[in-house]
């Protein structure tokens, strides 16, 4: 039986330890928004780096949205074998609708600041657990191929043991404390996993930026 986590921020806390034995030269802290960025802000804190998310939403088949055939970026689109078979016509609307939905939570984050940059940078993708990991590696996907970083760390608190081997591949580091091999609930691992809202992500990240500067 696995010992819960209090909350998010405890879980961060715990996480930061682990992740100052990574060798990370010019870090950035992203954190998949809401639930991530409670975790974000605590590694950013310990570990002195910047603070930012990371937006990110699949494009689904024509008829069949939760089968995703790419995901869509601030910046970049990246698209799987699948979407040659689609109507062109399609694709370009599904990305410019989730682009501009990207871009209205962005705004709503952060007003009218710009992303921070990301070339060159050693990046901590962060979320709160993994039971899929279908968030995780459609972030990792989307992050390589605008290729930009240098290098991708992630760090999470609990992820199925077998969704941590595939991040593990997949990644320069994983940093995750508890790896079940059966995890149908990421909640089920924390004492308090209260929806984080936007106006707490938005403070968040303000308070991380004023820490920064």
């Amino acid at each position: 039986m696995y010992a819960k986590f209090k909350d998010r921020s405890t879980a961060g806390k715990l996480l930061c330890p682990h992740l100052k034995k990574q060798e990370i030269v010019d870090g950035i802290i992203l954190a998949l928004p809401r639930g991530g960025v409670s975790i974000g802000f605590e590694l950013a804190s310990c570990l002195q780096l910047p603070l930012d998310v990371f937006l990110a939403k699949k494009i689904g088949y024509p008829g069949n949205p939760e089968f995703a055939i790419g995901s869509v970026t601030l910046t970049g689109t990246n698209l799987n074998g699948p979407a040659a078979e689609v109507d062109p016509a399609y694709l370009a609307r599904e990305v410019a609708r989730i682009r501009q939905q990207l871009q209205d939570r962005y705004a709503q984050y952060y007003g009218t600041r710009a992303p921070l940059p990301l070339t060159g940078k050693t990046v901590i993708l962060v979320d709160d657990g993994a039971a899929t990991g279908n968030t995780l590696f459609g972030a990792i996907e989307a992050l390589r191929q605008e290729g930009q970083v240098k290098k991708i760390i992630v760090a999470i608190p609990v992820a199925a043991a077998a969704v941590a081997k595939k991040l593990k591949k997949m990644t320069a580091g994983l940093v995750c404390l508890l790896t079940p091999v059966h995890l149908m609930a990421i909640g089920s691992f924390y004492e308090d996993f209260s929806p984080v809202e936007d106006q707490v992500v938005s403070a968040l990240l303000e308070q991380a930026a004023a820490a920064n500067d």
